[in-house]
């Protein structure tokens, strides 16, 4: 089954073409890594999967479904620059107002919270937690309804070495379970060690896409340097 499929899509900022026909396929329980240098179009691709933003020409499906319609959203687990959690509550309540928006048994997020941990800090207010923290709780509130579309931008940032190892095997569990993810992230090694599959944007267009390879594997700036970005 293709959980993401991208079809000729452009987007422009004013005259500035960010996206230039960038056309793509994510199967159901594959990890696409989405590499590329700042500006190369990354962000702006995930917000227009995640619904956030409309392309100007092409067509974009998640499962069937154009990504604002509620079948689409409901499936949808998302991790962006900013993480979107609210600094006067506290970490159950949030999980809590997400779990009420997603129609998901509230009693899911002690178990997640003990996960990402932040267990002690249940009931701390999320303005006193550190950025790594407040990662930790938007990586629980994305799989919190077991969703089986993933989107991150740069979900690595601020977490320590426990926080990467933990997120990169939720990741794994819930390829197993036949969700699809889309990475975009500069940090190549973590990237690569999950994915299935590397699509390199460079000015916004698709310079390349295929299957993970042992050479990117083993030096992960490898695919940069045969297009031309050593």
């Amino acid at each position: 089954m293709t959980a993401v499929a991208v079809s000729g899509v452009w987007k422009y900022f004013g005259d500035f073409p960010a996206l230039r026909d960038i056309s793509l396929e994510v199967p159901a329980g594959s990890c696409l890594a989405l590499l590329g240098r700042n500006g190369a179009g990354k962000t702006t691709l995930l917000r227009i999967l995640a619904g956030f933003s409309k392309p100007a020409k092409g067509t974009v499906t998640l499962q069937g479904h154009e990504p604002r319609a509620v079948p689409a959203r409901r499936q949808i687990g998302y991790i962006g620059h900013g993480i979107s959690v609210w600094d006067e509550l506290s970490a159950t309540e949030n999980l809590r107002l997400f779990a009420s928006l997603y129609d998901v048994d509230p009693a899911r997020i002690p178990r997640w919270l003990e996960r990402v941990g932040l267990g002690r800090v249940q009931d701390g207010l999320v303005r006193e937690f550190s950025r790594g923290m407040r990662q930790r709780l938007a990586i629980a509130r994305a799989f919190l309804h077991d969703p089986n579309l993933l989107l991150l931008d740069e979900p690595f940032t601020s977490l320590d070495d426990r926080a990467i190892a933990l997120l990169q095997s939720v990741l794994r569990e819930a390829r197993e379970r036949g969700a699809a993810v889309v990475m975009s992230t500069h940090q190549l090694r973590e990237a690569l060690e999950l994915a299935s599959d590397v699509a390199l944007l460079q000015k916004g267009k698709l310079a390349h896409a295929g299957p993970r390879t042992a050479e990117m594997v083993a030096d992960p700036a490898w695919l940069y340097r045969q297009h031309g970005e050593a």
